[in-house]
Order: C-alpha cells, then structure tokens, then sequence
C-alpha cells in the first residue's frame, strides 16, 4: 500500500506546486479611464492572451491611474508590485529620456511621418528600454498634443499669461518651457482636473482623446489647432516577469500585442476627430493657427530644445531620427 500511496502523494504534490507558477496573471496598469478606447484595446488584449494561452497568461487591468501616476507605475514595476504599464512618452522617458527624440515638438508632421520613422528607430529604443529592465509588448499612438486654455491661441505669445501644466519629475522640459516663454507648473496627471478647478493652472498640453476622457477641457475651452508633437506610447512589461511566460507561448502573444497597438494607431486620427467634435458640441472653441504663424511655433520649439538636446536626449539620435524622418518624407 505505501509503495502505491507515498509516489502517488509525491506526484500530486509536485502537480499542486506547479499548477499555480504555470499560470501567469500580468498586473497592469494605466491612466487611461475605465471605457476609454486605451482601455478597451488593453481589455480586449486580455482576452485574447487568455484564449490564446488556454488561460496560462492573463492580464489584470488596472485603469484610471488608481495605481497612481505614471512615475508611480514604474517606481511599482521596479520594486515587482505591479508588472507592467500602458505609458505615455512621459512615463516611458522616466525609463529611459532617449525616448523623448520621438516626441519632440514640431519634429512630425503626420501619423504617417512618426509610424514611418519609429519603424527605423522603435528596435534602438526598445534595446535601451529592455537594458532598462522594461520590454516593449506593442507601441502606440496617444494621439497629437494641443494646447488647451481658457482664451484663444494662436501663437505662442498667447500662452505667455497662462501657468501651464507639465508633468512632475520632468526637470528638462520645465526648463524648457520657460525657455520658451510659458509659465510651467509641475504635476502629477491625476492632478490636472483638481488644479485646474483652483485656479493653479489654467491650461495644458495634451491630446484630444484625453482632454475629453479626462473631462479636461471644460475649464479650458480653447484649443490651437496645431499638432505640437505626438504623445507616443507604449505597453510594457518588466523583463523579469516576462521571463516567468512560457517560451512556447511568447511569440504568439506579442504578436497579438503588436497587432492590438497597430489597431491603435490605425483608429486614432479617427477617435481624434471625434473626440474633438465631441468637444466642440460642449462648448470647445478650436482656433486655427495660420500658416504664416507656425514659425513662431517653430522657433519656440527650438528654443525650448537648446537644453534638451545634448543633455537629456543625445544629440547624434536626435539626428538619426531627423534623418530618418526626412528620408521617409521622401517616399509618400
């Protein structure tokens, strides 16, 4: 009897302690609210890694910042209480600030002209992210930063009276907004709406899709319409936790990552054009900037850079991607 009992223990003991390490539950978290097309894509990624993995690898979604602000998110990867995050350009460059050259002010033009030349430039980034402890699952596309404030905006002498929100820890972009001219004011983005209902700043940079996911714009009902730079973004996960996913499975679950951050990117321009109609019906004011005022945006631009460029992101990347940027420019 003991001779059939004492291996059987054995084998449903070593069953009951690897059962639980095969399936991998993925925290993750984000800024993006409950509902807001970030989090449905991150939503249905969910569902799609568990179908794909017959439930070995799930994600638990964690919306809405309740985990905190980005910075909050890194710091929680590093330490292993959270997994992994959906971050903006402004999370991911607390990582790594290299990822700043994609983002830079007046650089692109179009959607076409950054998905182009982050084709060339993303696996850089990623190598450097990755070193970082931080592996890229999918990039995508926040949507195009405007300036939002309570009166017109068409150039930038018309932003001078207004404090401005920029994101807390971002010591080398407040200086460069005062470079520029602007009033910055550091915070947390789970801070805007409460700052902006004091009166601490009055208007803000950032996308359409967020002004209004955010409820934002309501207390700052103007918005240049002038695509200032790209909030790029992108999931990812500690390399750490990653390594604990099976091998087996690895391949075809970034693929589905990928696909769900090119899903983005594709119905972004769209979200965008509706989330500012959206706006508009409640009140928004959309100022066109004309063509003979983008120098100026152009030159404010530049000179907020000068302290950037060289210190926080290297130069000769700044130059790869300038260069990359202008050979796509070349092919559409």
């Amino acid at each position: 009897m003991f001779r059939i009992v004492l291996p059987l223990l054995a084998l449903l003991t070593s069953i009951s302690l690897i059962s639980p390490a095969a399936a991998q539950e993925i925290k993750l978290a984000t800024l993006a609210p409950k509902g807001s097309p970030w989090h449905e894509v991150m939503r249905d990624l969910g569902e799609e890694w568990k179908e794909a993995s017959g439930g070995k690898v799930t994600l638990r979604i964690y919306p809405g910042g309740v985990i905190g602000d980005e910075p909050d998110m890194v710091r929680k990867i590093r330490i292993g209480q959270l997994h992994g995050a959906a971050l903006t350009g402004a999370g991911l460059s607390g990582i790594a600030p290299e990822i700043q050259a994609l983002q830079m002010p007046m650089m692109f033009r179009s959607d076409r002209e950054l998905s182009c030349t982050r084709g060339t430039i993303g696996p850089k980034l990623e190598a450097i992210l990755e070193k970082k402890g931080f592996k890229v699952l999918a990039w995508g596309n926040a949507g195009w930063v405007y300036f939002f404030a309570p009166g017109p905006v068409i150039e930038p002498k018309d932003m001078k009276p207004y404090s401005i929100f920029v994101w807390t820890g971002e010591t080398a972009v407040v200086e460069a907004y005062k470079k520029m001219g602007f009033k910055p004011v550091p915070l947390a983005a789970t801070e805007i709406l409460a700052a902006l209902q004091s009166g601490l700043v009055q208007s803000f940079p950032t996308t359409p899709v967020a002004a209004l996911s955010f409820q934002w714009f309501g207390l700052a009902k103007h918005m240049a319409d002038i695509k200032w730079a790209p909030l790029i973004g992108a999931i990812v996960v500690s390399t750490k936790k990653w390594q604990s996913v099976p091998d087996e499975l690895k391949p075809r679950l970034e693929e589905m990552a990928r696909a769900a951050g090119e899903r983005l990117r594709r119905e972004m321009p769209k979200l965008e054009a509706q989330a500012i109609e959206a706006m508009k019906s409640h009140g928004l004011m959309v100022h066109p900037v004309p063509s003979d005022k983008i120098a100026s945006w152009e030159q404010v631009a530049q000179a907020g850079l000068t302290g950037i460029i060289g210190t926080v992101v290297p130069s000769d990347l700044v130059t790869q991607v300038e260069k990359a940027r202008d050979r796509c420019r070349t092919t559409f």
